[in-house]
């Protein structure tokens, strides 16, 4: 099943573990916070209202930091930013954890979130072309498997510190929790190298005495299309989980009436199934091609989401259920860092990655808020489920109107990638 890594060069291996790491950080912190919000609406007196903002100004801040990061990427290069990001990360949420109002800590997220925002844009264009064709799918969509195993350390060590500590100090060492692996990264990351066709792309334009496109380059008649259809494809996948994984913990424990204990039973068991998916997912959209396995996907999620969301489940079976609606979530991710990829050119790779990703990340951002403001008029499972599906179907759309790219070979410069012809498609690629 892994042949492939063993295939892999030591750079190639380098990088993986680097962009996973961080990816699994960013997701751990993401995570962190929707163990707090429970804790803070108790400790502050919060509506679900203001805990919704609380989640929206981060996810804001993280798309608006993450198209800057990816501009300067373009210009700088992928490892300058991944560096700084991460340390920026770390500062802001070691002064998070010292916040003493509501509105403290809106500020301080929104700071937090501007540095990690960057850590996707930038990790994956850096894996996306460093990593062989053949492989493409399946080593960024393994390293976004990051995001199922920092939900899981969130979930345990948010559950120990719960049970141990008192709740209001608990959130806060949560935050602080997060800088030593922030700094660790950057400490990984010291001896990794540019990827060559960014190199050869800056070398070209350096000889021809012209500086990387402009910040609007990726809004250019001929790349619009694919700028407008890969933003609404990331706004509806990002946007279906961003109304259900920071509040789920709330759903299971206001909406189900589980206690603390279950509550990680239950997020554990998602977390796991997340992981699965992301991975899963990966060798899928290799194997069939990356709409194919977008479709299958939001197909199946829709209707899982709609069965755990509506129907008065048991405990059992909602225990039983959230395997799949961990698997789903983690697999509508998976195949979003390589498509991407493929689909803009390298000079502005890095800005059009960056900006479909943190589009849909910061409009979809506004799902959390949102459901908050929707759950104080129907139960908190409806308002959920409503975002959710919504987002899915979204994501079917702007899937069956992209092109296939699989087995595309990235080139220098502001062409267009290239087909690999070792690689069977089951559709011709379409100018983009």
């Amino acid at each position: 099943m892994f042949d492939w890594y063993k295939t892999l060069s030591g750079r190639e291996k380098k990088t993986f573990w680097a962009c996973f790491s961080g990816w699994s950080l960013d997701a751990m912190d993401a995570q962190f916070f929707s163990f707090m919000i429970p804790a803070l609406m108790a400790i502050w007196h919060l509506s679900k209202t203001q805990a919704g903002y609380l989640g929206t100004t981060a996810l804001i801040a993280t798309a608006i930091g993450g198209w800057v990061s990816g501009i300067l990427a373009d210009r700088i290069g992928r490892l300058r930013v991944l560096q700084f990001t991460v340390l920026w990360f770390a500062v802001f949420s070691c002064l998070a954890g010292f916040a003493q109002s509501f509105h403290q800590l809106l500020v301080l997220r929104f700071l937090q979130g501007l540095g990690f925002g960057g850590e996707w844009a930038a990790g994956a264009v850096l894996m996306g072309e460093i990593i062989r064709p053949e492989h493409r799918g399946k080593a960024v969509g393994c390293i976004q498997s990051g995001y199922g195993v920092g939900w899981t350390l969130a979930t345990l060590i948010a559950t120990m510190a719960f049970w141990a500590l008192p709740q209001g100090i608990a959130w806060r060492a949560l935050f602080w929790f997060s800088v030593t692996p922030a700094i660790l990264l950057v400490f990984m990351r010291r001896h990794l190298e540019e990827p060559e066709v960014f190199k050869a792309t800056r070398a070209k334009e350096r000889q021809a005495g012209v500086d990387a496109p402009g910040m609007l380059a990726i809004f250019h008649a001929d790349i619009l299309r694919t700028t407008i259809l890969s933003s609404l494809l990331a706004l509806g996948v990002i946007g279906a989980g961003s109304a259900v994984i920071p509040w789920l913990p709330t759903f299971l424990k206001t909406t189900r009436h589980l206690s603390v204990g279950s509550v990680g039973l239950y997020m554990t068991t998602i977390t796991v199934g997340s992981f699965l998916g992301f991975i899963g997912s990966a060798y899928l959209t290799d194997y069939i091609g990356r709409r194919r396995n977008f479709l299958l996907v939001s197909v199946v999620s829709w209707l899982v989401m709609l069965a755990y969301l509506f129907l008065p489940l048991t405990n059992a079976l909602l225990l039983l259920m959230s395997f799949p609606v961990g698997f789903c979530l983690g697999a509508s991710y998976s195949t979003l860092g390589p498509y991407f990829t493929e689909l803009f050119p390298t000079a502005i790779r890095g800005a059009g990655q960056a900006f479909a990703y943190n589009f849909g990340k910061g409009i979809g951002a506004f799902c959390v808020v949102l459901v908050g403001l929707l759950a104080d008029h129907m139960p908190l499972g409806q308002a959920i489920g409503l975002f959710t599906l919504a987002g899915y179907s979204l994501a079917i759309v702007a899937t069956l109107l992209l092109p296939e790219t699989r087995g595309i070979v990235l080139v220098s410069g502001t062409e267009q990638p290239a087909r690999h012809s070792s690689i069977k498609t089951f559709a011709p690629p379409r100018s983009t």
